[in-house]
This record gives C-alpha cells, sequence and structure tokens, in this order.
C-alpha cells in the first residue's frame, strides 16, 4: 500500500490542480516579472490558499523553477506534435511548432517583466539551454526527414543550420513583434522561404508547377507572386488555429 501519497484514482486529480497551479503560476509571472510576483498573487490566480500553495511550493524561487519546467515540457511536446503531422505541408508545421515554442508568448509580457530572462538564467539557465537545443535539433530532424535539407547540401548548408537560421528568425520577430498575429506572418514568411525547394518539389509532383502545364496560345500564364501570395497568411492562421 501507498500509505504515504494519493492512490492511483486520486493522481489525475492532483495532476489536474498542478497544471492549473503552473497555469496560473506562469502567466502571474508573464504579467509581473520575478521580483513583483507574490507567492499571494499566484494562489488568488490558481484559485487556492496561501498555505495551499506553500504546500507544494516553499518558496517563490522553488515555484518559479518549477512553472518554468512545465513550460518549457509543455511547449516542446505541442512543438514537437506539430513537427510530426505529416498531413500538413512542411511550412505549415513549421510555422505551427514555432508557434508553440515562442508565438503564443508575443506580446504577453506585462511592463514589469524585463526581469524574467535574468530570473531564468540564473535559476533554470541549464534546464532552458537544453530544451531549447531539443526544440533546435526537432526541427532540424523534420527538415532531414521532409528531403529538404538533401536540397541545401550542394550549397553546404545542413540540416541543423536551416533550423538555426529559422530560430534566429523567431528570436528576432520575439523582439520585433507587437503581436502574436505579426509573429506567425513573420515566420511564415521565413518558412517560405527556407521551404521553397521542398514546395516546388511538391508542386512538381501534384502536377501543379506552373511551369509544368505551359499557358494556350493567347492565354497568359498564372503570376508566380499571386500564387505565393494566396498561401501568406493562411500558413499563420493555420498554424495558429492547430496550436490554440
Amino acid at each position: 500500500m501507498n500509505e504515504g501519497g494519493p492512490s492511483s484514482t486520486d493522481r489525475p486529480a492532483e495532476d489536474l490542480r498542478r497544471r492549473k497551479l503552473m497555469d496560473a503560476a506562469f502567466a502571474v509571472f508573464l504579467r509581473f516579472g520575478f521580483r513583483k510576483t507574490s507567492m499571494d498573487e499566484v494562489a488568488r490566480a490558481a484559485g487556492v490558499s496561501r498555505q495551499g500553495l506553500y504546500l507544494h511550493f516553499a518558496t517563490k524561487e522553488e515555484l518559479f523553477r518549477a512553472s518554468v519546467g512545465y513550460f518549457l515540457d509543455t511547449a516542446l511536446a505541442a512543438a514537437a506534435a506539430a513537427l510530426a503531422d505529416a498531413e500538413r505541408p512542411l511550412e505549415e508545421r513549421l510555422v505551427a511548432a514555432f508557434d508553440a515554442w515562442i508565438g503564443r508568448f508575443v506580446g504577453a509580457l506585462g511592463a514589469d517583466a524585463a526581469d524574467l530572462s535574468t530570473a531564468a538564467n540564473e535559476l533554470v539557465g541549464p534546464l532552458v539551454a537544453e530544451h531549447e537545443g531539443r526544440f533546435v535539433e526537432a526541427v532540424a530532424e523534420a527538415l532531414r526527414a521532409s528531403g529538404l535539407a538533401a536540397a541545401y547540401e550542394p550549397a553546404g548548408v545542413t540540416g541543423r543550420q536551416l533550423a538555426d537560421t529559422l530560430v534566429s528568425s523567431a528570436r528576432g520577430l520575439k523582439h520585433g513583434a507587437a503581436t502574436r498575429e505579426a509573429f506567425l506572418e513573420g515566420m511564415a514568411i521565413a518558412a517560405r522561404v527556407v521551404c521553397l525547394p521542398e514546395r516546388r518539389a511538391r508542386e512538381a509532383r501534384a502536377g501543379q508547377s506552373p511551369q509544368a502545364a505551359p499557358s494556350r496560345q493567347g492565354e497568359p500564364s498564372a503570376p508566380g507572386p499571386r500564387r505565393e501570395g494566396k498561401g501568406r497568411g493562411s500558413t499563420a492562421r493555420k498554424a495558429r488555429g492547430t496550436t490554440r
């Protein structure tokens, strides 16, 4: 018998309470930053008593480590699921993965949250670095599995370098985009550029390439820019709808 802990029938409820607590804590840290977040504020947001919160976490530092770890695990799992969705084009999977990893928090930081980066480096730096490395490698593996990385081999560019390029774009957009929608639009463009060889190959296989079907005499051929523009906003919108 497990007299010292919850029974197997109690675990789902306990897990649900912990997830609710982690979600509330992370939202409060995003709003107020590390220094200005109080245990009382987290308890109110989570709908628990102050004493109940302290039963789980003795200090704010311990709560911060747990909530960041929870975010990293859930975000990485969501990104991996998006990348593994073989029913979707590669560029849509990439945008969805970056939305899960970064995009959903663009514009969510409060005015007092500027110290979060410093707190994360001091309290959970190695954990963040480990998860970031796993995310980049997951993106690189998706690029390799799709065959896209092979298209860049003549240029001496590896799948990992392509993934690093997309991560650099995402980091720039994280700081430059005012909203999640703007981040997604920017990532859709970055993914479209990187995935251009894969897109052309896919269109050629489907017999939809503009070059594959010349126009009849006297009929203008379909302009290339219009075809590209057709998917410009749709990739970002589809990606966000999946990860919400």
